[in-house]
């Protein structure tokens, strides 16, 4: 049962990372990373709608508080498709994924910040270490060469951050109600957020599109599927061996921007990458100890 776990979170991680190359080919396509990331969340919507009503014979618990939750949620994962699809377009799959998986640093400022952590030289060292390999990964040691713009760079810190948003409050939310209301709420909120910044036309045009087949695609690897497989998948994963196997994500986001979309890396890059994903992996493995 264990490894059962672990394997669904892997997959879930690979559905996120492929999910990434989806969206640049639907960008280089022409659509906007906000439809995009509109029919990702709503695609992802009707697959945790179906899995609520499934389960709807369990005791139905609602609450004001479930709702507000919800919403954070909500507006945290629409800030993160959205900016981490914005940062792919000013950057690359492999730089905005690798990013965003910074999340959990500026998480731990905020909490040195307002007093819930407290520091410690590990912690800190773990953060000027995520500092060096952004400033690697980005090429910010050079402005003239610099690889990442600085819009790339922001949308994809960004998006690590809304990421964090959502995380508090999915779990906020999933303690007020069961985790299948929580999740169908949350992502019910973002469709309607999301809904009124995407372009209606651009939108209509999408449903009528030769490319539709892809963003079903994306909805369903990037929300619907992978979100249900690593939630069964966390239920029988230690904390330390999810934080681990997260890393997955950014290597497959990687790996699929160089094989398939021509992406390019230099040697400094990579450094910059390692260093981030082992620092990342590292503190969060001692976080959940």
């Amino acid at each position: 049962m264990r490894y059962a776990g672990v394997g669904l979170v892997i997959l879930a991680a690979i559905c996120w990372g492929i999910s990434g190359g989806i969206a640049d080919i639907l960008m280089s396509k022409g659509w906007d990373p906000i439809t995009i990331s509109f029919y990702r969340g709503a695609v992802g919507f009707l697959c945790f709608l179906v899995w609520f009503l499934i389960r709807f014979s369990r005791k139905w618990v609602y609450t004001s508080r479930l709702y507000l939750w919800s919403l954070l949620a909500g507006v945290g994962v629409a800030g993160n498709f959205t900016l981490y699809f914005l940062s792919i377009e000013a950057s690359s799959v492999a730089v905005a994924a690798t990013l965003m998986y910074t999340a959990p640093v500026f998480v731990l400022l905020i909490s040195f910040v307002l007093g819930i952590e407290r520091s410690s030289w590990l912690k800190w060292g773990c953060i000027v270490g995520v500092l060096i390999g952004i400033i690697l990964l980005t090429g910010a040691y050079n402005i003239e060469t610099l690889s990442a713009s600085f819009l790339g760079t922001a949308a994809g810190l960004g998006a690590g951050i809304c990421y964090a948003v959502f995380i508090f409050g999915f779990k906020k939310a999933s303690h007020k109600g069961s985790v299948e209301t929580a999740l169908a709420t949350a992502f019910f909120f973002f469709c309607v957020i999301l809904f009124v910044f995407t372009d209606k036309q651009e939108m209509t045009d999408a449903l009528t599109s030769s490319d539709i087949g892809w963003f079903i695609l994306l909805g369903l690897v990037g929300a619907g599927v992978s979100f249900i497989l690593y939630i069964i998948g966390i239920r029988k994963t230690a904390p330390s061996t999810a934080s681990m196997v997260a890393m997955v994500e950014p290597v497959t986001a990687s790996l699929f921007g160089v094989l398939l979309l021509g992406d390019q890396l230099g040697m400094i890059q990579l450094v910059g990458m390692g260093l981030i994903l082992f620092t990342i992996t590292t503190l969060s493995v001692k976080q959940s100890d």
